[in-house]
């Protein structure tokens, strides 16, 4: 190899320092391709669920005696600063880094030294995004199921106050039966309450911990699943490597929850926008729920409901892309 040769591949060498897999590279990763495959403008919302996950594992590999005490007080503190950090604003993401994990790892490093490289032991990216992922799911789906009841709990009082108001049943659109408001109003409920019982099952289904699967083949490192798993609020660890890097399931299963809910949804903010038209004239929605026209002062639009019906769309097309993703990744079961 010439002199110049030696000096690019230098160079070269030198620029991928900074990203964990740049080892065997001879030149740079080009700018362009560096912005394509960057995940953090998207992955950086899971830096709750990543240092929660990194402090559970530091915890773990001082338990395997990996690490001594001290090296992992000084890397849950230096997690817990740069927590700070970033709800504080103040955290710079870097593209080059690629993604939420990088990011946080590298920032730990520059933090308290080489101690905190010593934190990705026995883990991959594969495993930890796996982990973040459900971590953060969990979250969300402990955050809607409150909304939910309020939900159901509006609708069922509605459904008492209402139990003697008649109305016309309806099939294709005809007068067909009477029926009470009240109980088309249980009729929703109904819908609803199996929604809910889908969310509870997903997010029984997701409760499990892939860390510790590492890159797809497990780690041979004397690591704790079981510890890691209790430590993170998972009922248990995942059972097969291979699978605990790979599967969406619970995301899928998520977003079909989320777009059969959306369909119900859609139905009822039809009935409420027929309901509120001069031609039914069953319902009048309060103005701070609606919207009016620039040109004809008279109307008033039922537009929340009308917005909700728009909004299935993009639900169930969020769904019908995880599913194709899924697809395409499972046949080489793709991961970092």
């Amino acid at each position: 190899m010439s002199d110049p040769d030696k000096k690019n591949t230098k160079k070269a060498q030198t620029s991928n320092a900074n990203q964990a897999w740049g080892g065997r590279f001879n030149e740079p990763v080009d700018e362009f391709v560096a912005r394509f495959t960057a995940s953090v403008n998207f992955d950086q919302r899971l830096y709750r669920q990543d240092i929660l996950g990194s402090i559970v594992h530091a915890k773990m590999l001082t338990k395997a005696a990996i690490l001594t005490q001290a090296e992992c007080s000084q890397i849950i503190d230096g997690l817990q600063e740069i927590a700070l950090e970033i709800e504080s604003g103040a955290f710079d993401w870097s593209i080059a880094l690629e993604d939420v994990h990088m990011n946080i790892e590298a920032a730990l490093t520059a933090r308290i030294g080489n101690v905190g490289k010593k934190l990705h032991t026995g883990r991959s990216r594969n495993d930890q995004v796996a982990t973040d992922i459900r971590l953060w799911l969990r979250d969300q789906i402990d955050e809607i199921k409150p909304l939910f009841t309020r939900l159901q709990q509006g609708i069922i009082e509605l459904s008492i106050t209402e139990s003697d108001t008649i109305m016309p049943g309806f099939t294709h659109l005809q007068t067909a039966q009477p029926v009470t408001f009240g109980h088309h109003l249980l009729a929703w409920n109904e819908m609803l309450e199996r929604d809910f019982s889908r969310l509870c099952d997903c997010r029984s289904r997701l409760n499990q911990s892939p860390l510790g699967a590492a890159a797809l083949a497990g780690t041979t490192y004397p690591i704790n699943r079981e510890f890691s798993a209790a430590e993170m609020g998972f009922d248990k660890p995942t059972e097969n490597s291979l699978d605990s890097v790979s599967d969406r399931d619970f995301a899928i299963e998520f977003c079909a929850f989320a777009s059969i809910l959306m369909t119900h949804m859609s139905r009822m903010s039809e009935e409420l926008v027929l309901w509120a038209s001069a031609q039914f004239k069953f319902i009048d929605l309060p103005d701070r729920f609606c919207t009016g026209s620039s040109i004809m002062p008279q109307k008033k639009n039922p537009d929340v409901p009308e917005l909700v019906r728009g909004k299935t769309g993009r639900v169930t097309g969020h769904l019908i892309a995880l599913l194709n993703v899924d697809e395409i990744a499972a046949s080489g079961l793709q991961q970092r």
